[in-house]
């Protein structure tokens, strides 16, 4: 069975702003989507994030979250149970085991990359939409180091600002600065990222929140910190060549994107 989802575009510049981006309501948006991707995108937005899928990459170009202690804090136990996004063609996205098709196979051994999620399965364990985490439009070959090394603290290290009662908005993406191996066994053209992005939102009262950005290599160190992948989200849009945070105030936005808030962030991650 498929469903089908309405979006109404409405067009900012019908009311008089410069801003040409189509508005896309969404609880897992703050300050907008992350603009400009290829017009030819699939945009999907499930219970627990949003992505837009790149029909060449075969990976999705971003995917956004809304954290609170719902979904964070839970005992709920999802198997890695990968699956096929049955809203996108076979074309458009890699396919997962027990598939006969199976793109990952032998990743591990041959290029040391993990099937890593980009909206974490250990961030939903409050969520009954948990599994919808382990969709491969979610998933992206991830080096072993950097997945299970200072990707993995980041991700904790969310969770732990999510467990102070804050509510937490992210959006996390690959990077494709320089070439990387391919997948041994995918049996259709896709493009391995070098490293991502993440940016971390954290509301700390009416219209008033916090900043955070970082870039992961994938060759970087299991033993590497977190600290040490802090930058602006300027340099997060300049290499992913996407457009964050545009429904801020302009002066507001050039201001935010500028400041790496090192302080703060040093408060929530080690």
């Amino acid at each position: 069975m498929r469903i089908y989802f309405l979006i109404v575009f409405c067009c900012a510049s019908l009311f008089g702003s410069a801003q040409s981006n189509p508005e896309i309501h969404c609880k897992h948006f703050f300050m907008g989507y992350p603009a400009g991707t290829p017009a030819s995108n699939d945009l999907i937005i499930r219970d627990i994030y949003a992505l837009s899928n790149n029909d060449k990459t075969k990976f999705a170009d971003w995917v956004a979250y809304k954290l609170t202690m719902h979904e964070v804090e839970g005992e709920l136990e999802v198997e890695r149970k990968w699956e096929s996004d049955p809203w996108l063609a076979e074309d458009e996205t890699l396919e997962p085991n027990p598939s006969s098709k199976d793109d990952y196979k032998g990743a591990n051994s041959a290029i040391s990359v993990d099937r890593g999620h980009q909206a974490p399965l250990a961030s939903f364990k409050g969520s009954r939409f948990a599994s919808q985490s382990n969709m491969l439009s979610n998933i992206t070959p991830q080096k072993k180091d950097m997945n299970q090394g200072p990707w993995k603290n980041l991700e904790e290290a969310v969770r732990d600002l999510v467990r102070t009662g804050k509510t937490v908005y992210v959006m996390t993406g690959p990077l494709y600065t320089k070439p990387m191996p391919s997948l041994p066994n995918a049996d259709e053209p896709h493009q391995v990222p070098s490293g991502y992005w993440k940016v971390v939102i954290c509301i700390t009262g009416t219209n008033e929140f916090e900043h955070a950005a970082f870039i992961v290599d994938q060759e970087s160190g299991r033993t590497d910190t977190v600290l040490e992948k802090v930058v602006t989200i300027d340099e997060v849009e300049k290499q992913s060549g996407l457009d964050l945070l545009w429904e801020l105030a302009d002066t507001e936005e050039k201001k935010v994107e500028a400041a790496k808030n090192t302080s703060w962030i040093s408060t929530w991650v080690k």
